[in-house]
């Protein structure tokens, strides 16, 4: 079966002849010299080209993304300019940003889907076409409302002023929600076109490891229903949201599955996040879920054996065999801790097993 099928099928709830696994969250450059043998200069003359061929080195059906860090020498995606940028903000500021801030009706107004969608097709074609047989399953981050922003104000600013003025910050969150809605557009139109795959990972950091961080209130309230307002053309072209789940996620599971999604992502075992249980769990049309993971970048593969390594593979398959779509990817990104022996085990373990 071609790596293409076999996630299809996967993202159909339908069985391969095994898990497929997805790759994209790979974080250390020194792996990806080591798996490819290319040197640092060659690395940062084409991170993203050399990150792909470590995929295809591994042997990964599809990727999400193919991570590049910030800057040389480093593997986050954020450095101390983008954090001294947060920390600038006051509470004044954020206000004064969404007073400035189009309303959500011209925003709709402005939008040329036929401009629009011109250019997101012809890049979905060429990364399909730079990455060859393994599919490119793009995660979209920007395609659902954002709640918190504490990415770009800091989380003292955003939720200060959340809690203080909420009628203004709603604007916030209405905004997004209607770009993320066009992005959606764009995303619904490729998979009628079938260049785009039908199943995304999305998500926002909406918990931590103790639960939400805000009243979950707050979010049915003002979230939800405009999370399932933005999500409504994919799903109606029948595609599979895979939701990121970091933190304890468990108080607003029931909310996230009834907007739609259609997956879950994340699974920190450390926050009462058990595959045991979550395999069990239906979407709102009472399908089973699509799963993305389980392998932990903060217990299993940074710290476990190659042998308890493929254990955990062996173990997912179990649960998830007649309960749950299962394809292979990590809880987050694969940072330089954890050891290239059970990088290379994972995926090995992975492509050897057969349903």
């Amino acid at each position: 079966m071609d790596k293409r099928t076999r996630l299809e099928k996967a993202f159909g709830l339908e069985l391969p002849d095994r898990p497929p696994i997805l790759g994209g969250w790979l974080a250390s450059p020194e792996h990806i010299w080591n798996l490819t043998g290319c040197s640092e200069d060659e690395y940062w003359s084409d991170p993203f080209e050399w990150g792909l061929r470590a995929e295809r080195v591994l042997g990964s059906d599809g990727v999400i993304n193919v991570f590049v860090p910030v800057a040389r020498g480093a593997y986050r995606c954020v450095d101390h300019n983008v954090l001294d940028e947060r920390a600038r903000y006051s509470v004044e500021d954020v206000l004064a940003e969404i007073e400035a801030l189009p309303e959500p009706e011209e925003i709709e107004a402005g939008f040329d889907l036929e401009a629009e969608y011109a250019g997101f097709a012809a890049e979905l074609r060429a990364r399909q076409a730079q990455c060859g047989d393994i599919l490119w399953c793009p995660a979209d981050w920007s395609m659902i409302p954002q709640s918190l922003w504490y990415a770009k104000y800091g989380y003292e600013s955003a939720l200060t002023a959340l809690a203080l003025y909420p009628e203004r910050y709603r604007k916030l969150i209405r905004v997004s929600a209607v770009r993320g809605r066009q992005r959606a557009l764009l995303r619904a139109r490729a998979m009628g076109e079938g260049i785009h795959p039908r199943a995304i990972l999305t998500g926002e950091d909406i918990c931590t490891q103790r639960g939400p961080m805000v009243s979950p209130e707050f979010l049915r309230r003002e979230y939800f229903p405009l999370l399932e307002y933005v999500l409504e053309p994919v799903l109606q072209m029948g595609a599979k949201v895979v939701w990121h789940c970091d933190g304890d996620y468990r108080p607003l599971l029931g909310d996230v599955l009834a907007c739609g999604i259609g997956g879950l992502q994340g699974f920190q075992r450390e926050c009462g996040m058990d595959l045991e249980w979550i395999v069990d769990l239906r979407t709102r049309d009472g399908d089973p879920l699509l799963i993305f993971g389980p392998l932990s970048v903060t217990t299993t593969l940074p710290h476990g054996t190659p042998g308890e390594v493929r254990a955990e593979v062996h173990k997912a398959m179990d649960l998830c065999r007649d309960k749950a779509s299962l394809v292979f990817f990590t809880s987050n990104t694969i940072t330089p801790d954890v050891p290239l022996e059970n990088i290379r085990t994972y995926w090995r373990t992975v492509l050897e097993s057969r349903w």
